[in-house]
């Protein structure tokens, strides 16, 4: 099994961040390269959690998502073609004085298959890198996305007055 600690500063709040890990429509991989749209399948879906299929690369997990703590997702495996166990990412916002927000991940890969097991090997130690860059990618993005609405906004109202 391996678990690996992730951790950006972004200037996307926790609730800017959330609406995009939440987001499971159309173009979902830009944001999270490791969703793409052809696996994604959306089973339920409430106010603060949902019940998800994502994957890409034949490898795929149904996912339990959680968001009813403003500070924290956690995001369980209920069902996957190589991950098992104890596997999942749980997501934890601190929001700092000068405005940013810190996000510590940990990503929890438990191999239920020797494909997993092997997985799970390089995840934790060479392959930590790939999650490192897809994480930084899914802040920028956020980021992005965020300050293009908030441009919008910002010429929209100014058009108002």
């Amino acid at each position: 099994m391996s678990t690996i600690h992730l951790h950006r500063t972004t200037t996307a709040t926790p609730e800017q961040y959330v609406a995009g890990l939440t987001d499971f429509g159309p173009g979902r991989s830009k944001i999270f390269g490791n969703s793409a749209d052809e696996y994604l399948q959306v089973h339920h879906k409430e106010s603060s959690q949902a019940d998800v299929t994502e994957g890409s690369g034949g490898i795929w997990e149904r996912l339990h998502y959680d968001w009813s703590d403003p500070n924290r997702v956690v995001l369980t495996t209920t069902e996957s073609n190589v991950w098992g166990g104890a596997s999942g990412h749980i997501y934890t916002f601190t929001r700092q004085p000068n405005g940013t927000t810190d996000i510590d991940v940990v990503v929890i890969r438990d191999g239920k298959t020797l494909m997993g097991r092997l997985l799970g090997f390089v995840l934790g130690t060479i392959g930590r890198r790939v999650l490192e860059k897809a994480f930084e990618n899914s802040v920028k993005t956020i980021e992005a996305r965020n300050n293009k609405a908030e441009h919008v906004d910002a010429g929209n109202s100014s058009l108002a007055a």
